[in-house]
C-alpha cells in the first residue's frame, strides 16, 4: 500500500503550472519556499509533467507507469496460478 500523499493534487498542479507559465523561469528552490513545499518534490513534479508532455524521455510518463504497475500485478497473479 502506498504512503499517503503529503501534498494535494491541486497544489502539485498549481505549482507546476506556475513554474511552466512563468517567464523567465523562477528558481525551483525559491518557488518551492514561496509555496511551502520541498524543492526536490517540486523538481520531481516538474520533471514528471515534462515527461507527460513528451518533453523528456529519461523517465516514464504517468500512463506508462500505471501500465507497468498493472502488468507487474498481472505477472504476480500468473506466477501464483502456476
Amino acid at each position: 500500500m502506498a504512503a499517503p500523499r503529503k501534498y494535494s493534487l491541486e497544489l502539485r498542479e498549481r505549482a507546476v503550472r506556475m513554474y511552466r507559465t512563468s517567464e523567465p523561469k523562477p528558481q525551483i528552490k525559491k518557488l518551492a519556499v514561496d509555496l511551502g513545499v520541498h524543492p526536490e518534490a517540486l523538481r520531481g513534479w516538474i520533471r514528471q509533467a515534462e515527461a507527460d508532455a513528451g518533453e523528456r524521455d529519461d523517465r516514464l510518463t504517468t500512463d506508462e507507469r500505471a501500465e507497468l504497475v498493472a502488468l507487474r500485478k498481472e505477472n504476480v497473479s500468473c506466477q501464483e496460478a502456476w
